[in-house]
């Protein structure tokens, strides 16, 4: 990994549940999806599951624009209205779609990571579909003064 992440981060990272996708087409439209995912330490993955989707996974706009264009961001947050409680992690970094066929031993490993955190995906068979693995380039965390601002 180029950059270090300190331990909060890191946890906070991991400790959230949901977050949110960018994606652009290659002519600049973006979409933003709300993800399930689990962070390894050094890669981010997020599957194309079973939830009802209106065309197949390799049609979906967020796999089709990582396609023409890696670049994406994540970002992680906790709202509050109380906005001294505010956080966020801006993650930027490159996307590709892995499948069982590309990597098996990365595809299984993603799969056994997702599986552990989200109790729902241990019914459905995103061992045999998409997965969008994110490499982070930037790291990115903001708080308000003083509780850790880090980059």
């Amino acid at each position: 990994m180029p950059f270090k992440i300190d331990q909060d981060t890191l946890e906070f990272i991991r400790g959230h549940r949901v977050a949110r996708l960018a994606t652009s087409s290659v002519d600049g439209q973006p979409v933003v999806v709300p993800v399930c995912y689990v962070f390894d330490g050094e890669h981010i993955y997020t599957p194309i599951d079973e939830k009802p989707k209106s065309v197949d996974a390799g049609s979906l706009k967020r796999v089709r624009n990582i396609k023409a264009n890696a670049s994406v961001a994540l970002v992680v947050d906790d709202y509050s209205e109380d906005w001294g409680k505010l956080v966020y992690v801006l993650i930027s970094g490159t996307a590709e779609i892995i499948s069982p066929s590309d990597d098996a031993f990365e595809h299984a490993g993603a799969v056994e990571l997702l599986r552990e955190k989200y109790s729902q995906y241990r019914v459905m068979a995103i061992d045999e579909r998409p997965i969008i693995k994110i490499t982070p380039t930037r790291i990115k965390r903001w708080a308000p003064a003083g509780k850790g601002d880090q980059e």
